[in-house]
This record gives structure tokens, C-alpha cells and sequence, in this order.
């Protein structure tokens, strides 16, 4: 059962993660939101290590590890809460469910897992065709959220990255001891990004809000969410654990939009039904195309 209740963790939390990160960056700078958040995570993290007297391996296999997983905790989580302020929650939720995609891609190159068959490049031509027009929507609306989704993009594809670099690493460790591994290689880099992109505190300009959502965050998103993140990636296919992006964007963009006041438009809708129909080919394309056969 653990596993399972693990996966629904990780929904739950990417599923409002978005929204957190939008509001923790309106009176936050960015960068400064993000180290906030990695600082609280790695102190709680720190106690729980030292209570249950939890191992935290120091080997190379064990740095690589944590190496491989700061790829995706810092560029992913730097690109993307600088995009938070071009683009809203829900748009960020969905550009990430892309991942599976990206995640397939690489895993091709570096696992040499199998290539894409017939299925599998349909699905990404649907997705790809719904993320254009989604992109087209938000450049029509605002003409600097290019700058977003760029970020946005770079964002995915280092998520996707760490998660195939990480399942390539064979070693047996600890969920909570993978995640402080991995918060103590990226807070310094989340520092010097911070020192570089704004380096002043600016703390009279914080809202309760901002710091609420930098709490939650830090609490559920960088350490509960990472710690039920790498159990289940320990334990399931790295596309199966994508999988729940197929799910979270439906949920990001409604709680967008009912707490955040986040405009739903007729291009987001058709864009999100392709993107979500391009993953279901993605996942079960191949397996009702056999059945056919069959039949």
C-alpha cells in the first residue's frame, strides 16, 4: 500500500505546487522564494535524519545520485518559478505534463529503452499540436510570455533529465536521505542564483500570503513530495511515475482558476484535451492497437 499512497502524495502536492509557486513569488523575488522554500525543507529534513538516525551515504555512487537529482530540484525548480511571472499556475502545470514525452525521449538515449513506435510518435505530434496552440493563446494575450515558456521549457526538460539520470544509478538508499542529498548539493547553486538575479531581501515587501506558500511549499513540496517522489520512482517505471502529469494539469488549472482568478480560455481547453489525449495515446496507444489486431 505504501506505494500507491505514495503516488497519490505526489499528485496531491504537483497538483497545487503551481499555484504555490505563483503565490509565493508575488511579493517574493523568485529566486529568493525557492531558497526560502529548499532551506525549510532541508532543516525539517535534517531533524528527521537525526531523530530516526536515518543513513545518509557519502559514496560516489551516492554523490552521483544526488548530483543527477539537483539537475531537475535546481534547474527545474529555477527556471520554473522565473517563469511564474509571465505565465499563470495552470499553464506551468500543463507545459509539465509534457514530461512523459521528454522523459521517453531521453530514456531512448541514455537507458536505451526502446524507440518510439507508430503510437508513440502520433502521441507526440497530438501533444506537441496542443502545446502550440496553448503557446500561441498565451503570446496572443501577453507578449512576453515567450519568456515564460521558454523557461517553462527548459524547466521540463532538465525534470525529465534527472529523472532518467537518476534511474540509471544503482544504488539502495533511503527516500529522505536521497532528498537531504539532493537539497545539500543545490542550495548553494539556489544561493548564487539568488545573489546573482537579485541578492537583496526586500523582507517589508513579503506578504502573508507569499510566505505562507513559501511554507507549504518547503514543507510538503520539497520535502514530503520528494521524499514519496523518489520512493515511487525507486520503486515504478520512469514513465509510469510520469504518468501523473496526465493528471495534475486538470486539477492545477481548476484550482487556478477558482483561487487565482486564472482566465480559462477556449484555446487553453482544446490545448490541454490534446495534450491529454496525446499522452493517453502515449500510454495505451500501442496496447489498444494489439487488441485490435487481435480482434
Amino acid at each position: 500500500m505504501k506505494v500507491p499512497i505514495c503516488y497519490l502524495i505526489v499528485i496531491a502536492i504537483w497538483s497545487t505546487t503551481p499555484l504555490g509557486i505563483v503565490w509565493s513569488s508575488e511579493s517574493v523575488s523568485p529566486t529568493m522564494a525557492v531558497m526560502l522554500r529548499m532551506i525549510i525543507a532541508a532543516v525539517l529534513g535534517t531533524a528527521i535524519l537525526v531523530i530516526f538516525r536515518i543513513k545518509l551515504p557519502v559514496s560516489n555512487t551516492a554523490f552521483r545520485l544526488y548530483g543527477y537529482s539537483t539537475l531537475g530540484l535546481f534547474g527545474g525548480m529555477t527556471c520554473g518559478y522565473m517563469a511564474s511571472t509571465y505565465v499563470t499556475s495552470g499553464f506551468m502545470s500543463l507545459v509539465f505534463g509534457l514530461s512523459p514525452i521528454f522523459t521517453g525521449l531521453l530514456a531512448r538515449r541514455i537507458l536505451d529503452e526502446p524507440a518510439f513506435d507508430n503510437s508513440k510518435k502520433l502521441a507526440m505530434m497530438v501533444c506537441l499540436a496542443g502545446l502550440a496552440i496553448v503557446c500561441w493563446d498565451k503570446i496572443s494575450l501577453s507578449g512576453d510570455s515567450y519568456i515564460g515558456i521558454l523557461l517553462l521549457l527548459v524547466a521540463m526538460f532538465f525534470f525529465s533529465l534527472s529523472g532518467v539520470l537518476v534511474k540509471s544509478v544503482n544504488i539502495s538508499i533511503h527516500p529522505l536521505a536521497t532528498t537531504l542529498g539532493t537539497l545539500y548539493f543545490s542550495l548553494p547553486l539556489f544561493f548564487i542564483a539568488w545573489l546573482i538575479t537579485d541578492g537583496q531581501l526586500n523582507a517589508h515587501q513579503w506578504s502573508v500570503r507569499s510566505l505562507a506558500s513559501i511554507a507549504y511549499l518547503g514543507i510538503f513540496g520539497s520535502l514530503i513530495g520528494l521524499i514519496a517522489y523518489f520512493f515511487v520512482l525507486q520503486r515504478l517505471a520512469t514513465s509510469t511515475v510520469a504518468l501523473s502529469t496526465l493528471i495534475t494539469p486538470s486539477f492545477a488549472i481548476a484550482l487556478g482558476a477558482i483561487f487565482n482568478n486564472e482566465r480559462i480560455s477556449h484555446q487553453l481547453v482544446m490545448g490541454a484535451l490534446l495534450i491529454t489525449l496525446g499522452l493517453g495515446i502515449y500510454f495505451w496507444g500501442k496496447r489498444f492497437s494489439l487488441q485490435r489486431i487481435k480482434l
